[in-house]
């Protein structure tokens, strides 16, 4: 009976050529083709939206720059000429400029409050197990579905008891209690990605828990709170349902309020040139927080990703 030997397999180094198998089958064009067509249809819509965003952001600055007559006889031709005392007369006439300093000063106080009290609270709530901490963390949760309307009532006789009403201070807690649930939700995840060895390390090496926190994790968690600052800082910038009802000092209006100030002012006869320049003012700070800082927004969120 004879038998079939199966030959030796021939090393790559000596040589010899080598039989190739076959290739693997090419997948069908028709998958290529889809996924295109995906990608021209979401960068269409990317398109679409940026400009229904752009547009009118630009035609508010342009409108700035023009007269009464202009914005009404030609309003999306460009300014004949650019009228700069729009702006001025909105600084000094309308008061926006101590509209702008109360903003500042309410919206920087409350900033910096809900990020160090945010930041303490979702530190204590992601790393340390105790009874009652997921009792916590649900409630700040469910602080992010109370509809601020049914607030405003008791809120008012809160801070009226308090003899905070009509004040900056009042209004910097306020907002420091509205921003705060969000932020703790939103730092938790983000602190919870962080990896523990680094804690760990400052404990051995006798580190405090305070200094562990505030040397050590805080810097560790800084695109998370750009991120949640960014936010926060655009939600109190934009408020005008708060300051409304508990700030009705004229002298302590925020710029929410000097906008509609400005809009009412003069009866039917609006000076609609010098409302553009204010909203211009209102809106430049926010725009340019998010110009600089939106590397780290999008690093921080997703950094929880990034595990």
């Amino acid at each position: 009976m004879k038998t079939t030997e199966t030959p030796a397999p021939v090393p790559a180094e000596s040589g010899v050529p080598v039989a190739k198998t076959d290739a693997p089958a090419r997948p069908p064009r028709r998958a290529d083709k889809e996924g295109t067509t995906l990608n021209v249809f979401s960068h269409g819509v990317l398109v679409i939206w940026a400009i229904l965003v752009v547009m009118p952001l630009l035609w508010a600055v342009m409108t700035s720059f023009k007269d009464d007559s202009a914005i009404f006889g030609s309003p999306w031709s460009l300014p004949d000429r650019l009228h700069f005392d729009n702006w001025s007369r909105a600084w000094t006439e309308a008061n926006m400029s101590d509209y702008f300093l109360n903003t500042v000063l309410v919206v920087g106080g409350s900033l910096i409050g809900t990020l160090v009290l945010g930041s303490m609270a979702a530190y204590v709530l992601a790393r340390f197990d105790f009874p009652g901490n997921r009792f916590i963390y649900f409630l700040f949760i469910g602080g992010m579905s109370f509809p601020i309307m049914l607030a405003l009532v008791p809120l008012f006789y809160v801070v009226n008891n308090m003899g905070l009403l009509n004040t900056i201070h009042g209004l910097i807690l306020v907002y420091i209690a509205y921003s705060l649930p969000f932020t703790v939700f939103f730092l938790t995840a983000f602190f919870r990605t962080l990896p523990t060895s680094v804690a760990e390390a400052a404990f051995v090496d006798g580190a405090s828990h305070s200094r562990t926190f505030f040397q050590i994790m805080l810097p560790m968690a800084k695109p998370g709170l750009i991120s949640v600052g960014i936010f926060n800082f655009l939600g109190q910038w934009n408020q005008y349902m708060l300051p409304t009802v508990l700030n009705t000092d004229p002298d302590k209006r925020v710029l929410t309020q000097g906008l509609v100030q400005l809009a009412v002012s003069q009866g039917y006869k609006g000076d609609w040139s010098g409302l553009f320049a204010g909203l211009v003012m209102a809106m430049l700070p926010v725009l340019a927080a998010y110009i600089v800082f939106q590397r780290q927004v999008v690093q921080g969120l997703t950094a929880g990703a990034l595990k």
